[in-house]
């Protein structure tokens, strides 16, 4: 496994102070630049492939998402990449104007230009190097640092199982270096190498990643795997704290039950972390104690644990008080009160389908998006495999549905990861920190 060290450039761009954000998703690295101030006007979906509808193959479907348009609501653009490898996640360059979608399968990565024209993006890059280069497969998170690309990764090149570790490439697609997720920590009670989240706090150069579990297991049939106990065991269990600037891990947060998206408070001053784990139901809470040290704990239940609901995403307000959670067993979309983050209290829930996944929010909550398709070979049979997209209004009482593409209708596929974008003039640059090497991704 080969790994560059010269990282300076970027380590010293990270040594500067960051800008508060305010607009866009919330789950946005604070490295992104160009935020969404209030509106956003498209909506991009990763779509998954299926065998016999329409082309057949993985997607970028753009929806137009502006309710001043004459096609709100609308499919207006569709990108296919040729083939199926498992489309999952995305993730923008730091400076908005490039799109990295992943494929769990084949563990190609794809490079959209969306900043030139959003309503009509473009493919200009395939990196197909991550396997041979950094030793990982399975590209999960993209998360955009200055000048650079980290990417978290699910398993191995070498076994397909679950010890895997994070990427680092440059903005024009190069291999930059890779970083082990440690199977071994002096003092760790537990370190089992699982990835899948990345999330950063810069002004504690504090770094969180999770952990779910290997190609082996992703790519079975979801029926097949609940049954079999030897696959079930392997899966992810410990959370990791790094030092951000040295790429260097400190920590094993034991965290059973594969946690799986992680959420910084957004709100000022504020040192904690939200996380849900898929497999045990259950709200974890990372936050330093008195002494400094970072701690997790469990803090609620999600649903009845005992039923799996199955807990997949989840968005954070950006005033840090409230989370949505999606579970996908039972379709629900559930909101917890975050006033006392030590103590969550569930407040609301609905049925948003028969089965649900990713959950993003507009800046201002009032704008709930959810999409439906967890992985090909886990999503529900028959009449309760439903693939869609739906957007609802958010009260602060009620989600109403405001509109639904169906996906499988439409003949595009399975409808997964979402990412917001705006017309030039609904953007507005935010001073960040200095940017090194904010090259184009070579065409």
């Amino acid at each position: 496994m080969k790994t560059s060290r010269r990282l300076l450039p970027w380590l010293v761009a990270l040594l500067l102070p960051m800008a508060t954000a305010t607009a866009d998703e919330t789950c946005n690295s604070p490295y992104l630049a160009n935020l969404i101030k209030g509106q956003e006007d498209y909506l991009h979906v990763w779509t998954l492939g299926v065998p016999g509808l329409g082309d057949g193959a993985d997607k970028l479907v753009t929806v137009d998402v502006n309710p001043r348009s004459a096609k709100y609501g609308k499919v207006i653009d569709v990108v296919s990449v040729g083939g199926r490898g498992e489309a999952h996640h995305m993730g923008f360059t730091d400076d908005r104007r490039y799109l990295w979608a992943g494929r769990l399968d084949d563990s190609k990565i794809f490079v959209f230009d969306v900043g030139t024209n959003p309503a009509k993006p473009k493919l200009v890059k395939t990196i197909v190097d991550l396997p041979e280069k950094s030793g990982w497969v399975g590209p999960h998170t993209f998360y955009p640092i200055p000048g650079r690309m980290l990417i978290g990764t699910l398993s191995n090149a070498r076994d397909h199982g679950g010890a895997t570790g994070l990427a680092v490439y440059n903005n024009k697609g190069d291999y930059v270096a890779s970083h082990a997720i440690p199977t071994a920590l002096p003092g760790a009670v537990k370190a089992d190498g699982y990835g899948y989240d990345i999330a950063v706090h810069p002004n504690k150069n504090v770094m969180l990643t999770s952990s779910f579990t290997g190609h082996k297991n992703y790519m079975m049939d979801l029926g097949k795997l609940m049954a079999d106990p030897a696959a079930m065991k392997n899966f992810g269990n410990t959370m990791v704290v790094w030092d951000f600037k040295a790429m260097k891990p400190m920590k094993v947060l034991d965290t059973p039950g594969a946690p799986l998206e992680i959420r910084w408070s957004l709100n000022e001053g504020d040192n904690w972390a939200i996380t849900a784990s898929a497999l045990t139901s259950k709200l974890w809470l990372i936050k330093q104690d008195e002494r400094g040290e970072w701690q997790a704990r469990d803090v609620a239940p999600i649903g009845d644990p005992a039923k799996i609901p199955l807990p997949v995403d989840i968005s954070i307000a950006a005033n840090g008080k409230s989370l949505w959670v999606n579970t996908f067993m039972d379709g629900k979309t559930r909101l917890f009160d975050l006033t006392n983050p030590a103590a969550p209290k569930q407040v609301y829930e609905k049925v948003t389908g028969k089965q649900v996944n990713m959950v993003s929010q507009s800046w201002d909550g009032k704008r709930v998006y959810v999409t439906s398709s967890l992985l090909a070979n886990w999503d529900k049979k028959g009449k309760d495999d439903e693939q869609f997209l739906k957007l609802f209004s958010w009260d602060g009482k009620e989600l109403r549905e405001q509109w639904k593409i169906d996906f499988t209708k439409e003949g595009l596929g399975r409808a997964h990861h979402m990412k917001f974008t705006a017309k030039p003039s609904g953007v507005a640059a935010i001073s960040g920190p200095a940017i090194a090497d904010r090259g184009a991704p070579a065409r």
